[in-house]
């Protein structure tokens, strides 16, 4: 049996680089630091200090690069997954909507 790991479509590279994410609470929207854990062609993970955000909630997911080289990496996702670490943190799994 494949595990949940062997049945994704797109490898996940690790990142584990401080990002801004600007969510999309109802009407408003504030921003908050998370930990980027990795990145794939269709989605990302983050530790966000935190409790859970709503399946559906959007996020504008800013990555300054530290490398010429590299572009910083701005996305819309939208929350798919939350899983709550503690009572203040949680891991987020999002899908991204559009790359910019």
């Amino acid at each position: 049996m494949l595990g949940y790991d062997d049945k994704r479509n797109f490898f996940r590279m690790m990142v584990n680089s401080v990002c801004e994410l600007k969510i999309q609470d109802g009407e408003s929207t504030r921003t908050a630091q998370a930990v980027c854990k990795d990145i794939s062609a269709s989605g990302m993970s983050f530790e966000l200090e935190e409790s859970g955000l709503e399946l559906g909630t959007l996020i504008n997911v800013y990555i300054e690069s530290t490398n010429s080289q590299i572009p910083s990496l701005t996305a819309d996702t939208k929350v798919v997954r939350c899983d709550a670490v503690d009572e203040n943190s949680c891991t987020l799994g999002v899908e991204i909507i559009e790359m910019k």
